[in-house]
């Protein structure tokens, strides 16, 4: 089965599991707003092609996905491609989406991941929500998924801190189900993907997820809008050219902005303090 115009993804189906590979291998599979398209094609077709019946993403090579393609600077992480149609997610498809992380998911590479119905993972991958350490923040809803999933604290820890962790202790946490050898890891993907197409009756699974992302996917829209527009401002700031070049140049950021200060006043509502 094909999907017209992928460029950086590949696309099949075995057996009423479709298989989405990231495929930028040479990259690392960094993500680019291409990728995200493409991506989200594949999700359309998931959703509407009663022949699939479980989907698996995975990467090409050594890794899943290291975060924003930054070989052009900074506006890795705002560049734009006209669509056709809104992008759809992996929360979205009314078929379970396994995430099958083989190798480094770092920034877009886990936040993407977070929006998957299963996450396994290979035991040494590495793991990491790093956007705090280029300058700019999580998207794609990960301020809540990444709570709903391991809880308040551990999020905190992880999207606060951006530091990387392992495959393994994202499983210890709660963060994805499973921690599998490397060489398991798309062999235990496809045992769970064909089970629920064998055994699962289509429209009940279809039901049970809409009902179990209900409440969490409501909030999703308006968070990613949220997000978009602090990511938009930010990558156009001082510190997140400090950030990115500091990462490529691997030295330690000096940044220069005050969240007291710097931050504009439309923006400022949606950072305000509890009262009490």
């Amino acid at each position: 089965m094909n999907i017209d115009g992928l460029q950086q993804i590949t696309f099949e189906v075995h057996e009423k599991v479709a298989l989405v590979t990231l495929n930028r291998p040479d990259q690392m599979n960094t993500w680019t707003p291409v990728m995200s398209r493409d991506l989200s094609d594949a999700m359309y077709e998931c959703d509407e092609n009663d022949d699939i019946r479980a989907v698996i993403v995975t990467g090409a090579g050594r890794a899943f996905c290291a975060g924003a393609d930054l070989s052009g600077g900074e506006e890795g992480f705002t560049d734009r491609v006209e669509i056709q149609r809104p992008p759809m997610w992996p929360y979205q498809v009314r078929k379970p989406v396994i995430a099958a992380i083989n190798g480094a998911a770092v920034g877009v590479g886990i936040t993407y991941s977070m929006l998957a119905d299963i996450r396994l993972a290979t035991a040494n991958a590495k793991i990491g929500f790093a956007m705090v350490r280029r300058g700019i923040l999580p998207e794609l809803a990960s301020h809540v998924t990444v709570s709903q999933v391991a809880g308040f604290s551990r999020a905190a820890d992880l999207l606060m801190t951006g530091r990387i962790i392992s495959g393994q202790e994202a499983a210890d946490m709660g963060l994805i189900s499973e921690a599998v050898d490397a060489n398991t890891l798309l062999d235990r993907a496809m045992e769970i993907a064909q089970d629920i197409a064998v055994n699962t009756a289509p429209v009940s699974v279809a039901v049970t997820k809409a009902l179990m992302w209900q409440n969490l996917g409501a909030n999703i829209p308006k968070l990613m809008e949220a997000e978009g527009k602090f990511i938009n401002w930010l990558g156009q700031t001082t510190d997140v050219k400090v950030g990115v070049q500091a990462f490529l140049n691997k030295e330690t950021p000096q940044w220069q902005m005050s969240p007291t200060k710097d931050v504009p006043d439309d923006l400022a509502d949606l950072l305000k303090r509890p009262a009490g």
